[in-house]
């Protein structure tokens, strides 16, 4: 990959010599080319430019600012290769590093972006397809409605529904329109159903806004919105016999429920159709706010034809620890999407109507892609994998942190700190504090030990990936959180990194390693600034090399394997670290002897296999490595015997949590007339207390149930035939 590099007309201190070093010690990274530093890259030395266009190597180019000017030169450039067929990548090293207090001591941090983004681009994912014809529906008072229609019209297929009495609408009608009551507003961009309720006396569709109605209305209750007040109107009917001929007034007339589908919607009510934080694509609300108006029309008007976008998820229903036999485990997904795109599966009533209506089978979730809007909380907070991120993978993003801090780390960088944020609004902050610092000696900027990371939302990266990053070097990872994260979001984030705290702080690691920072816009960037510059914590003595695995329990196990043989005080370790209990994926479970009978009914709930029976003995077996603390063993038990215990084991250096070991065990009930073992002695014996004074459980059929199955059936078998041979 050929890499330039530019000064910015030498606001960046930059030493190519120390980069292309660096970038040599990492990896798959590439230092060529790095000698020369241009100083006006877009603009005098365009030809540089031009010219490693025209070489047919891939380009990286260390600019920002100007990458539209860069695209479209390359494009301009007799001989260079479209970039469809040869995409230029950009990396910024102005704002992230080089305007800054510590912009002289920010090389290992310029060689460590430049590595990240030399790695291999995310392999293309599956997409979901939306289809809009441009029929939108807007809701509102007349006036507004109307208004908007007309900024919409010439592109779009309007039809307005009128929500209440007042306004006007204009004498021509172009639109269709609707009176009534929205009662519901279900789908997304190119699927809206709609359904209202309408309960005028006056019929918009059969209107033909003759007036006349207006006209004769003695306590003027009718306007130009061509609906009754009916506060105002003292039912002297003097309209509707004014509208006989058209027949579009009638108080007689019982309330219509209408419904129709839509592609799009644009809401001008005080209060949105969809309560959530992230509605669906294709729906804008925008209440009174003319700002809001003309950004969501001018939006909504290019919302026709096909629209791709990535299917952010995969879903291993295998794996997910939501429900069994209709009963309910984790729900932390469901409750932390914040599009309302996940929803429980758990019913298992008509199971097979149900897969042959939506293709699911029952059991788990369903994630309704036309909905997801890629922000991956809920894969974040899913303790077993069952959902992860798909573009990029946890194995791409895992693989971009090694190269980042790898080169850091050869460029002689010290104390490194992660910052997470997202390519949005995350992004522009970071540019701005940026901008602030190369002007305002106040201001420092982005420390030289802060190497920035965009995601496509911060909440798409985990407790796994964190603990990953600082078993690969990194003393702390920080999290940038905007508006854009939904309140749910940031409660999650903060849930996981307490547990990620907790583990790190209980094998010995001094200092805070994980922080979320919250910023909403230039108005907080001094609060961002002195967040940034917060003191290092304790690291590993040496980095990992594990790769992020494909399954999330398994790279979690790698981290915490690395993290745990450079614990600093390993000889002096607890057995086991206390974790917070609120999204812990770790963990084990008390069983209370007392109370259980080992029915086994929590071994067949356990949808990770973490429980388990002996089929040659009594036997509650436990493996606590594959325990998610998902709680449908304690929600199945019947006696209510189970307690989940959120902890890292680290007895026999952590590998007593990867061993099996013996929760509860009892003596078998042996059959009184073959001597076999079934069931349990105090599962038996609770069944005969319970049974012993029921009429159908009497002399030998009170017997029978202390036999196995087979001598309960010779024993039933033989009662029947002395019985015949008693009558013959």
């Amino acid at each position: 990959m050929k890499t330039l590099i530019c000064d910015c007309n030498k606001t960046l201190p930059l030493n190519p010599q120390a980069l292309s070093q660096a970038l040599a010690q990492t990896p798959g990274a590439d230092g060529a080319g790095l000698s020369a530093v241009h100083t006006a890259l877009c603009r005098r030395e365009a030809a540089s430019f031009q010219q490693a266009a025209k070489s047919g190597e891939d380009l990286l180019i260390a600019c920002t600012q100007e990458q539209h000017l860069f695209l479209a030169l390359n494009d301009a450039t007799v001989g260079a290769q479209p970039v469809s067929e040869r995409p230029i990548r950009f990396v910024n090293l102005r704002e992230t590093g080089g305007w800054s207090r510590d912009g002289a001591k920010a090389t290992p941090k310029m060689a460590a972006l430049l590595a990240a983004a030399q790695g291999p681009a995310p392999e293309p994912v599956a997409t979901h397809t939306y289809r809009s014809q441009g029929r939108v529906l807007v809701i509102g008072a007349a006036d507004a409605a109307q208004a908007a229609a007309n900024l919409l019209a010439d592109k779009l297929e309007v039809t307005l529904l009128i929500t209440r009495v007042g306004g006007a609408l204009p004498q021509v009608r172009a639109q269709a329109v609707h009176t009534g009551t929205l009662k519901s507003l279900t789908g997304w961009l190119g699927h809206f159903t709609a359904e209202w309720e309408s309960s005028n006396p006056i019929d918009a569709e059969l209107c033909t806004r003759c007036n006349a109605c207006i006209a004769a209305c003695p306590e003027g209750a009718i306007d130009f919105s061509y609906q009754v007040d009916l506060d105002t109107c003292r039912s002297h009917r003097a309209c509707e016999a004014a509208c006989e001929v058209i027949g579009a007034i009638d108080f007689k007339r019982a309330p219509q429920r209408s419904s129709d589908e839509f592609d799009l919607v644009l809401d001008l009510r005080a209060t949105p159709a969809f309560s959530q934080h992230q509605p669906p694509q294709g729906y804008a609300h925008v209440g009174s706010d003319p700002a809001l108006l003309l950004k969501a029309t001018l939006n909504l008007r290019e919302l026709v034809g096909e629209f791709d976008k990535p299917k952010f998820f995969h879903y291993k229903q295998r794996l997910c620890a939501h429900s069994r036999n209709e009963k309910i485990g984790c729900q932390a997904c469901i409750d932390v999407c914040s599009a309302s795109a996940i929803r429980s599966n758990a019913s298992a009533k008509g199971a097979t109507k149900l897969q042959a209506a939506t293709g699911h089978a029952p059991g788990g979730i369903i994630v309704e892609p036309a909905l997801c809007v890629g922000c991956g909380a809920c894969t974040t907070v899913c303790p077993s994998g069952a959902l992860t991120y798909a573009t990029p993978t946890a194995g791409e993003t895992g693989q971009r942190l090694r190269r980042l801090l790898t080169a850091y780390q050869a460029a002689g960088g010290r104390d490194a700190a992660v910052l997470l944020h997202s390519q949005g609004t995350g992004a522009r902050l970071i540019d701005e504090l940026g901008r602030a610092a190369a002007v305002d000696k106040a201001v420092h900027g982005v420390p030289a030990r802060v190497l920035p990371q965009a995601l496509w939302h911060s909440a798409s990266v985990g407790v796994e990936l964190w603990l990953s990053a600082i078993a690969y070097g990194a003393n702390q990872v920080m999290v940038l959180v905007t508006d854009e994260e939904a309140p749910q979001y940031r409660d999650a984030l903060r849930a996981q990194m307490d547990i990620a705290q907790a583990i790190l702080s209980g094998l010995g690691y001094s200092g805070v390693h994980l922080h979320l920072l919250q910023a909403r816009d230039a108005r907080d960037l001094a609060d961002l600034d002195a967040a940034l510059r917060c003191p290092p914590a304790q690291g590993v003595a040496q980095a990992a090399r594990f790769a992020v695995q494909a399954e999330k329990r398994a790279t979690l196990d790698l981290a915490l394997e690395h993290l745990l043989a450079q614990a600093p005080a390993r000889a002096a370790l607890p057995e086991a670290i206390a974790l917070p209990a609120q999204g812990s994926p770790l963990g084990s479970l008390s069983v209370d002897t007392d109370r259980c009978t080992l029915c086994l009914s929590c071994v067949g709930a356990c949808p990770e296999s973490a429980l388990a029976d002996n089929t040659e003995r009594p036997q509650l077996r436990f493996t606590e490595s594959n325990c998610v603390q998902c709680g449908l063993c304690a929600s199945t038990c019947p006696e209510q015997a189970i307690t989940l215990q959120p902890r890292l084991l680290l007895a026999e250096g952590g590998q007593a949590r990867k061993t099996t070991r013996v929760l509860h065990e009892v003596p078998p009930y042996a059959c009184i007339r073959c001597g076999k073992p079934f069931g349990t002695l105090k599962a038996i014996e609770n069944m005969l207390g319970k049974l012993a004074g029921h009429s159908a459980f009497q002399g030998a059929a009170l017997e029978r149930l202390k036999m196995c199955n087979d001598c309960r059936v010779i024993d039933m078998f033989n009662d029947q035939r002395q019985t015949r041979i008693t009558d013959l």
